[in-house]
This record gives structure tokens, C-alpha cells and sequence, in this order.
């Protein structure tokens, strides 16, 4: 397995390649989570790329970007357990050589104005920009994206369709600790008092499911008794949106996805987790 930090000898590997090309994009700071999605591109490509990059263009102001957690050695060396062809860990500067005047990649006002997009202005058009870029560097055929995202994948899927992108996105499910705690990177930055209250995000999606199993369909309950449950959290939201179409869900839609996402104490970590009622 190679670590390439240059996007110019990653092309022009790419460019002598004659075999499928899976792409695992993360920011590193690799979990179990991660290790499913770079286990499946090994299994359906010849040929696994998993890019390891904090981006700078998806945070915002007072948001995390400095003390984000930055394991790269660790990360390759599970890339390579697991099978994986290249990291491709470039810099910042490697990857946007002038942020002032970049072109951003933006997604429509209607699929960022709702649940993480609210409360994390410019986090999409961030997103979109460096998955973009990475479609292009890597020419993947495939790419991996866990469901614990759902907005970002729901946009990401968007995107290739709308941009035409030759690009199979391939959706992976959510990977939890024992107890139900959804696995994330930011998950190093809980104490255990913190990492007990985290649980209330699953506990409330789990009891949400439960009311809805038991026939109990109102918006408005549902929404209340998962709040209930995460009290004592400082919660963003809780919503209830069509899985297909990210729009507000109503009764009439077969399928129903409850998000939610709070900050923890007292580390003030910010969690999200949703569920498939």
C-alpha cells in the first residue's frame, strides 16, 4: 500500500490503471465504521482508494477544524490491513491552492436549509467541493459513504445525478458500539459522562420506532417523545423527513427517517444519528 500526498502522482497512477477504482473519502481518525466501507470497496473493485483529509472549506467559524483529530499513521495502517490500495492524504494547500477565489460546488438552497445545514452555514457547498474534487482525482467507479450522514448522502446522490458524474454511490450502513452509540470520529472527544449522555440520541430514535411499530404515526409526537428522552442535551433538531426526497415527512409517505442531533456536555460535542422508523 502506497500514502500519496500529491494529486498529480495519484492521477497518473490512476491514469495506468486498467481495473475498477472504489473510493472511501473520510477525514481519517478511522473507526470500525470506516473499516466497513473500505471492506466493501476491497470487495467490489479491483483497486481501493481511501482518501484521509480534513477539510477546511466544510467548517465553519468556531467549529472544530483545528483540534479535529489528525491519525494518519494509524489510519494507513488499517487501510492496509484491510486491503486497501492507496491513502491519499494530501494538504490543504495541495488541495486548494487558493481559497480566497475558489469554486465552490453547491448544492440546491432546498437540501441545505433544513437539519445540519441550518445550523452549519456553507458546511454542504464544502462538502460537495472536496467529494467533487476527489471524483475527479481518484476517476472512481464507485464510492462508499456510511447512512449515519444521511443529509450528506442524500446531496451527494444528488449531485452525481444532477452533474452527470460517471459515479455509483454506494450507501453503507451505520456501525454502533454495543450499546447503541453510532461510531464517529468525534466520539474521542467524550469523556464517559458525555459518552452516557450521547447514548439519549439513540435511545430516542430506538423509542421513536417503537411508538411507530406500536401504530402511533403523529409528527408531533414522535418528535416530542424523543425529545423528552434527550433531555439535558443542547439539541439541534429533531425531524422527521421522506427518506427519498429529504421534504418534510407526512403521513401519506410509505417511508419515514428520524434525524436527530445535539451537543453533548459537558464536552460540547456535536452527535448525530438517525433511524429508519
Amino acid at each position: 500500500m502506497k500514502i500519496i500526498h500529491k494529486i498529480g502522482e495519484l492521477k497518473s497512477i490512476v491514469k495506468s490503471l486498467n481495473k475498477t477504482i472504489g473510493l472511501v473519502p473520510t477525514m481519517g481518525a478511522l473507526h470500525l465504521g470506516h473499516a466497513s466501507l473500505i471492506k466493501k470497496s476491497v470487495e467490489e473493485n479491483d483497486f481501493t482508494i481511501v482518501s484521509v483529509f480534513v477539510n477546511p472549506v466544510q467548517f465553519g467559524i468556531n467549529e472544530d477544524f483545528d483540534k479535529y483529530p489528525r491519525t494518519l499513521e494509524k489510519d494507513a495502517k488499517l487501510c492496509e490491513e484491510l486491503g486497501a490500495d492507496i491513502v491519499f492524504a494530501p494538504s490543504a494547500d495541495e488541495m486548494y491552492q487558493d481559497t480566497k477565489e475558489l469554486t465552490l460546488v453547491c448544492p440546491p438552497y432546498s437540501a441545505i436549509n433544513k437539519l445540519c445545514g441550518k445550523s452549519r452555514p456553507g458546511h454542504f457547498d464544502g462538502v460537495a467541493t472536496v467529494v467533487s474534487k476527489l471524483f475527479n482525482i481518484s476517476k472512481c467507479e464507485r464510492a462508499y459513504f456510511g447512512q449515519k450522514d444521511a443529509q450528506q448522502l442524500f446531496i451527494i446522490k444528488k449531485m452525481v445525478k444532477d452533474l452527470n458524474f460517471d459515479v455509483e454511490i454506494v450507501p453503507c450502513p451505520i456501525v454502533r458500539e454495543s450499546d447503541g452509540l453510532a461510531l464517529s470520529s468525534r466520539n474521542s472527544y467524550l469523556d464517559e459522562k458525555a459518552r452516557q449522555e450521547g447514548l439519549k440520541l439513540s435511545k430516542a430514535l430506538n423509542y421513536a420506532k417503537e411508538l411507530w411499530q406500536k401504530g402511533i404515526k403523529d409528527r408531533q409526537v414522535l418528535c416530542d417523545s424523543a425529545l423528552k428522552i434527550m433531555e439535558g442535551l443542547d439539541v439541534d433538531y429533531v425531524e422527521i423527513v421522506n427518506p427519498e426526497t429529504f421534504e418534510d415527512w407526512v403521513e401519506t409517505d410509505k417511508n419515514a427517517l428520524m434525524l436527530v442531533a445535539a451537543k453533548i456536555p459537558p464536552t460540547n460535542t456535536r452527535l448525530i444519528d438517525n433511524l429508519e422508523l
